[in-house]
């Protein structure tokens, strides 16, 4: 069996390598992980080792959108924690026999400086974007080297457009952090209709995140016949949100936040893929989430906030890279003129999401075509460990 190592270099990115990890361990190889930006909590959680120790920074990857995050990411000093990082895996990439990128450029130009053999997830690309993918220099020059054994793409259109622009094999085979999500969870308490809330993972802008979803939710009718179920990580513990929450006048009680005239909101901690998979709409502030439901054919709302993540860029480019189900309001990000749009958009694709047939076509549809089939991880092992000899 083979010596593996992980190289990815984003929150979402560790995810899918964890989950490709685990298959390829599964199957007897030896894996270890290094994780360029973050505390790789995935592979630790999988039960991988990590190249030494990590660290997390609040922008959570190098390159953000937001020229803050930009800022950021220079105080913080994550640019000298990515050249300790990559002189760390030239110090040790000699010791396997393939190393497998999870990402964008940066793991690309850093996995070929090791003289390695290489199998790539373009996990960060998409040719959905602009309809014809423009790899960054020198990212396309490498991947057409031998040194590159395998490219796999995140979806079909991107599979097809490289192969043309490599003029060399490139496969779409599923997407591994759809595994997860596709496998059915605990049921959530009956709901006539639910509407999910993501505000993201990282903090501190999962605390701006939040309270912008919670004047979202003040616009709503108290009326109205629906279940509000917020998805919510643990770094977020109940004494910091009481005390976040109640600034703008919610409270929280036995894992529900509530406000005198608004809808209660659940907290679900642990949920995640309940939360997603018995919405009917899910309202999202993240990245890999938004992805996630759109792959589970459920319509989802973007509430676009000031970063450095989930900025209104980012929220635009994600909608090019996912499609017409992922729905966004007018208006600037975090203004009362979007919130309350978005909340009446929320009510309009909540109706519709039961009694639209053309829209529940066009989600399953978008599902299969952007994000692929339940197996994605397994599968991308299984093709991986035949390049191994």
């Amino acid at each position: 069996m083979g010596q593996i190592l992980l190289l990815s270099n984003g929150h979402g990115e560790d995810v899918s390598g964890a989950l490709i990890g685990q298959a390829l361990q599964s199957m007897g190889h030896s894996v270890q992980a290094l994780p360029l930006a973050g505390l790789g909590s995935p592979y630790q959680q999988a039960g991988i080792a990590l190249l030494g120790r990590s660290h997390e920074f609040s922008t959570g990857g190098i390159g953000y959108t937001s020229l803050r995050g930009r800022l950021t990411e220079l105080v913080q000093g994550q640019i000298l924690y990515l050249l300790r990082r990559m002189l760390r895996l030239l110090r040790n990439g000699h010791r396997f026999d393939l190393i497998v990128v999870v990402g964008d450029v940066i793991p690309v130009i850093a996995a070929w400086l090791t003289r390695r053999p290489v199998a790539t997830y373009l996990v960060a690309y998409s040719s959905h974007y602009e309809g014809r993918l423009r790899l960054p220099w020198p990212c396309g020059e490498l991947l057409a080297t031998r040194r590159f054994k395998a490219v796999f793409s995140r979806d079909q259109l991107t599979a097809d457009d490289l192969t043309d622009q490599l003029q060399r094999p490139v496969r779409f085979i599923g997407n591994p952090f759809m595994d997860p999500v596709l496998t059915p969870a605990d049921a959530l308490p009956t709901a006539r209709r639910r509407i999910g809330l993501l505000p993201g993972s990282r903090r501190p802008e999962l605390e701006e995140n939040l309270l912008l979803l919670l004047q979202l939710i003040e616009q709503l009718p108290r009326d109205a016949d629906l279940s509000l179920d917020l998805a919510l990580v643990s770094s977020l513990e109940d004494a910091a949100l009481q005390t976040l929450a109640g600034r703008v006048g919610w409270h929280l009680e036995r894992g529900v936040l509530s406000r005198e005239g608004t809808l209660p909101i659940s907290v679900q901690r642990g949920a995640f893929q309940a939360v997603l998979q018995h919405s009917d709409l899910i309202i999202g502030m993240a990245g890999t989430a938004i992805e996630q439901a759109v792959g589970l054919a459920k319509p989802a709302l973007q509430l676009p906030g000031q970063g450095p993540q989930f900025t209104a860029r980012f929220a635009e480019a994600q909608r090019r890279l996912l499609g017409p189900t992922v729905f966004c309001a007018p208006g600037n990000a975090g203004s009362r003129n979007n919130i309350k749009a978005t909340a009446a958009l929320a009510l309009d694709l909540l109706e519709r999401s039961g009694s639209d047939h053309e829209l529940q076509k066009q989600c399953r549809r978008e599902a299969s075509r952007r994000l692929g089939t339940t197996g994605g991880g397994t599968r991308m092992a299984a093709a991986i460990s035949d390049l191994l000899p």
